[in-house]
């Protein structure tokens, strides 16, 4: 347990307070070795679970960068098969309109 004195008197000073504060608290003897221990584990757990999701963050962002390239390149060929598509739906109205010319002719 982690114990804090402070005298308050109306006459302390802050550099006073500041090193009172400094040489009044202590580790009691009567906080367990287990719980100290506990603690040192947990704040381990915390660091190398912020590891990770570092580590998956930049993974992450860099499987974003890859997407974005393809789908790019996608878009661009979606717009090639699209100009594509509209010459040969032209094609087959002007064959379709000489069909009709040679039919009526006829």
């Amino acid at each position: 347990m982690l114990l804090m004195q402070v005298k308050v008197t109306p006459h302390l000073k802050w550099s006073n307070l500041m090193t009172t504060e400094k040489n009044s608290w202590h580790l009691s003897k009567s906080v367990p070795v287990s719980l100290i221990l506990a603690l040192v584990i947990q704040a381990a757990a915390i660091v190398w679970t912020v590891s990770q999701m570092q580590s998956s963050i930049e993974a992450n962002a860099n499987s974003i960068v890859r997407i974005e390239i393809r789908t790019e390149k996608l878009e661009l060929a979606v717009q090639g098969q699209a100009v594509a598509l509209a010459r040969i739906d032209e094609n087959i109205k002007a064959i379709r309109m000489s069909v009709e010319r040679i039919a009526s002719k006829d």
